[in-house]
């Protein structure tokens, strides 16, 4: 428990050295529990919150997984998982916060100029070999449609 705390100290210290220095980055929110004040006076509370936020952000995950490769949109609701997780556990939030990072850097890379040429230039490649192999599928079987075929 102490080790949380002191590091949720250090990374707010670096955080106000690096607003300090000038830097443009917004300051990030401290490390740490968001419970209420008055769960966090009462150990038994704040263990007994703990387990309930854990609990509730493992269904979400475990359903987010389940909808990897069931019909629905699993990776959002893993990180929505992970951001109930982060409203409790350090390392739930350092674990958003490089997400988000990464996330950033991988959209602000797609909008270079010369990485957009790239892509247009290697999907419309593959939209023109799906075309042909579609066409030669074709010309080669032709088109039946399903209610016409015989047994």
């Amino acid at each position: 428990m102490n080790a949380e705390s002191d590091e949720r100290r250090e990374v707010a210290a670096t955080v106000a050295d690096d607003s300090a220095a000038g830097d443009e980055r917004t300051a990030e929110r401290e490390l740490g529990s968001r419970a209420p004040g008055f769960i966090r006076k009462s150990r038994l509370l704040h263990l007994s919150w703990q387990v309930g936020i854990f609990v509730v952000g493992l269904a979400v995950v475990g359903a987010g997984i389940a909808m990897l490769v069931l019909p629905g949109p699993g990776w959002l609701v893993i990180f929505g998982g992970m951001a109930i997780w982060a409203t409790e556990f350090v390392w739930a939030q350092i674990v958003l916060r490089w997400t988000r990072r990464k996330v950033t850097e991988a959209a602000q890379r797609a909008l270079d100029p010369k990485v957009r040429r790239r892509n247009i230039f290697l999907t419309t490649v593959g939209l023109v070999i799906i075309a042909v192999l579609v066409g030669i599928y074709v010309w080669k079987f032709g088109i039946v449609m399903p209610w016409k075929i015989d047994q």
